[in-house]
């Protein structure tokens, strides 16, 4: 049954709940459903740490790659802040972090 997946109502899920555990322990999935949209997945604890695992690892690759990028991307040669910009700039974060 690993990987498996079967969906049912809440009424139903309610009144069988010790067999859903016994499928959730064999692999399989368990979508519950009220008003016939799907409020919940019971799915074992190790499938649902390993699958936030893999969203984390996507995360940091993403980050990875974008940090890749702004290292490889060149600058320009002239400042797209003007020094009395940058200065106001300085100012309202200064002013931001004393408020706090």
């Amino acid at each position: 049954m690993q990987g498996m997946s079967s969906t049912m109502t809440v009424s139903k899920a309610r009144a069988a709940l010790p067999q859903i555990l016994q499928r959730v322990l064999a692999g399989e999935e368990v979508t519950i459903t009220r008003h016939g949209e799907p409020v919940a997945v019971v799915v074992r604890p190790d499938t649902l740490r390993a699958r936030r695992a893999t969203e984390r690892l996507s995360d940091a690759d993403r980050v990875r790659d974008l940090i890749a990028r702004g290292r490889r991307a060149k600058l320009h040669r002239r400042p797209t802040l003007s020094e009395q910009q940058a200065d106001e700039l300085l100012a309202d974060v200064q002013a931001a972090r004393s408020s706090r």
